[in-house]
């Protein structure tokens, strides 16, 4: 079955070897994560080798996304690994601690103290311990125990409704985006921006860290601090996509308020020509079993009915004990979910304006395709802009965009409903066509005697450049 849907894998220990990453590309992992918050230079380089020799087996492109620590802040470590904070005590955060104890724990980020004022609520672990500030004094920040369990070394703090003034990007992010680049990353996921000023400085670190290897990564925006969704615009502009990632923004706006959030985050992406990605926690209980619950499978297909067009493992696939069960299990939920989805076209194309001639041709062939019955899409493009704005529709169609460019080849492995596919194009256009035809033919995704629908650029080979809609029968001279 064409699944439309894109599967982002996270690779760690359980997932590191080339014969389970083999797995898990044919089981449908499209992108693969490299999480930089784990592991070394040397480690995600290896990774990143034994990814693409994988594709390379597997007879397909797949992208692979650098995901930058960012400014976790964390609690510093303890003498003893870890306290036990009991509600009602009293509890101190210190930036000038070395070692913890049971009555206080040092910081990583020293400015802490200066960000917060008595009232203020600390959550800890993911929001399991909740902490209020009841003064600070110097370095100190001294709390009480609103809800009380186990702290351990490392442990993330966020402040409810967002306002730390980290920066974005830290100095581990921008050595981080240097070893992405020289290992051919194709998208950087920049962790806590807060505005477009965050992804435009990223950005323009990934374009000069990446210009001695003739590569321009897209731009991922993890969308987790609660002053983020009010610039939301901002960020998309400044960015090429989107994550969802519900787990520190959950603990900044609140549990409640993330389903409601998600569905508004995907339209917005979507109706600014961007990707979008959902994560957390999508099928958290197949790190350790070999089935997912109920509501697991209804949370993944809710994200692809709201439109997404990733869904994202973590641990399931990074240390989980059935990381390529766990890819084939996430797959057949998005290709159930699809079934039922309701296409709206026409409804999408009303009172949208279209100035550009590649985008017009490209929403062109969407409509086409859609009234026509056409078996397939096929879009010969350079960049990836025209099979990117035809992604951001849904037709039941599939779209096939063939490119000379490996790059963006692998930069299209993300867009929903997208399958990129290589192909040396001619300068000739009716022999580029044919070629096209060919490849997916070849493929097995049409037969004799279906219709396709066909976009390509003249003159041949310059990016922005379609122009031109064919609709043909396979088999019939193009």
């Amino acid at each position: 079955m064409h699944r439309a849907t894109k599967i982002v894998a996270t690779i760690g220990p359980a997932s590191s070897t080339q014969d389970i990453l083999l797995q898990m590309i044919q089981a449908g992992a499209d992108v693969v994560r490299l999480n930089f918050s784990h592991g070394t230079a040397d480690d995600h380089r290896q990774r990143a080798d034994f990814v693409r020799e994988a594709a390379r087996q597997a007879g397909r492109e797949v992208g692979i996304m650098a995901d930058l620590q960012g400014p976790k802040i964390r609690v510093g470590k303890f003498e003893n690994g870890k306290t036990t904070l009991v509600a009602g005590n009293t509890f101190i955060l210190d930036a000038e601690c070395e070692l913890g104890n049971d009555d206080r724990v040092g910081l990583d980020y020293k400015d802490l103290p200066r960000d917060l004022k008595p009232g203020d609520t600390l959550l800890l672990n993911d929001g399991l311990i909740v902490l209020n500030v009841a003064r600070v004094i110097g370095s100190e920040i001294h709390t009480v125990v609103k809800i009380g369990g186990d702290l351990s070394n490392n442990k993330g703090i966020n402040r409810q409704g967002g306002g730390l003034t980290a920066p974005a990007l830290t100095a581990k992010d921008m050595e981080d985006i240097r070893t992405a680049m020289s290992l051919g990353a194709d998208y950087v996921a920049v962790s806590f921006p807060k505005n477009a000023t965050d992804m435009e400085m990223a950005r323009q670190l990934a374009n000069i860290a990446g210009a001695p290897y003739g590569i321009k990564p897209k731009m991922i925006a993890k969308i987790e601090r609660a002053e983020a969704i009010p610039a939301l615009q901002g960020i998309l502009e400044a960015s090429d996509g989107i994550m969802v990632a519900r787990g520190d923004l959950a603990v900044e706006v609140g549990n409640a308020a993330v389903p409601a959030l998600q569905k508004r985050m995907i339209k917005m992406a979507r109706d600014a020509n961007k990707f979008v990605i959902t994560a957390t926690q999508m099928m958290e209980s197949m790190i350790h079993a070999p089935v997912p619950t109920r509501a697991e499978v209804s949370d993944v297909a809710n994200a692809v009915l709201d439109g997404t067009d990733a869904v994202m493992l973590s641990a399931e696939s990074a240390a989980g004990k059935y990381p390529v069960q766990t890819i084939e299990t996430m797959a057949a939920i998005c290709v159930e979910a699809e079934k039922s989805e309701h296409v709206e076209l026409d409804k999408d194309f009303l009172d949208r304006t279209f100035t550009r001639i590649d985008q017009s041709i490209a929403m062109g062939a969407l409509f086409t395709a859609y009234h026509l019955g056409a078996k397939a899409i096929v879009a010969l493009t350079e960049s990836g802009s025209t099979a990117l704005w035809m992604s951001r529709h849904w037709t039941h169609v599939p779209i096939f965009a063939l490119t000379p460019r490996t790059g963006s080849e692998r930069a299209m492995a993300i867009y929903r409903n997208v399958t990129s596919l290589h192909l040396d194009t001619s300068s000739d256009r009716d022999i580029a066509l044919a070629q096209a035809l060919e490849v997916v033919v070849g493929k097995g995704y049409a037969a004799r005697g279906d219709m396709v629908v066909l976009t390509v650029g003249e003159p041949m080979g310059q990016a922005g450049g379609t122009n031109t809609l064919k609709i043909v029968r396979v088999g019939e001279p193009v």
